[in-house]
């Protein structure tokens, strides 16, 4: 599966909510949040189980807990408002970070920060950016994940275009990812089209 975009009712909806320029801060924030939520519900079904003895107030029976440890890696600062939806369905979540800031110029990223929790090589791993324009941040970011030990990759972002799957699939054809939607193009300047602008700045109410 090189890559799934969501045909789902509720998720078309909230985003034709962020995508609207009119948008708020507050509630652009909280559709992000919902919208990873749905996201990762819809992934979790792919996850592995194990059993597990626990005893009711009536009886002892066999339960279910997650098989793997999951550690989300939001590429800063757009992917952290991602976390908040995914980590209320899935509380033991660890959280990851690694900054990037994209050379206006060269359009290429530069890595400033990264910081991941041990034993990362051994759980699933969830990207998060909500926007997967020219792949270069995600790549980066798998690049970083790989050189750890990382096998089980799996990139969510809510819109993307084919320029970017493409890059990150030519190099990575076994990572996974996940779009509610996929776009027109990028224009010149490397933005999505219709896209929702820069995601970041709609978060942060920075612009």
């Amino acid at each position: 599966m090189p890559y799934h975009v969501f045909d789902h009712p509720l998720m078309k909806h909230k985003m034709s909510i962020i995508r609207d320029k009119e948008c708020s801060t507050k509630m652009f924030r909280e559709v992000v949040t919902e919208l990873s939520g749905l996201m990762v519900y819809e992934i979790s079904r792919h996850l592995s189980l194990v059993e597990k003895e626990i005893e009711t107030p009536i009886a002892k029976t066999i339960g279910y807990q997650l098989k793997d440890d999951i550690v989300l890696v939001p590429i800063l600062r757009a992917g952290l408002g991602m976390t908040d939806g995914i980590q209320a369905l899935i509380p033991s979540v660890k959280i990851a970070h690694i900054g990037m800031f994209r050379n206006p110029e060269t359009l290429l990223p530069t890595v400033y920060y990264a910081k991941f929790p041990p034993k990362i090589e051994e759980a699933k791993v969830f990207i998060l950016d909500p926007l997967l324009a020219t792949g270069g941040s995600v790549l980066e970011a798998i690049k970083n994940l790989r050189s750890l030990g990382v096998k089980d990759i799996t990139v969510l972002s809510l819109i993307g275009v084919k320029e970017g799957l493409n890059k990150i699939l030519s190099v990575e054809p076994d990572v996974h990812i996940y779009l509610i939607s996929l776009d027109e193009k990028l224009n010149d300047h490397a933005y999505i089209v219709p896209g929702l602008g820069d995601a970041g700045d709609r978060l942060f109410g920075t612009k």
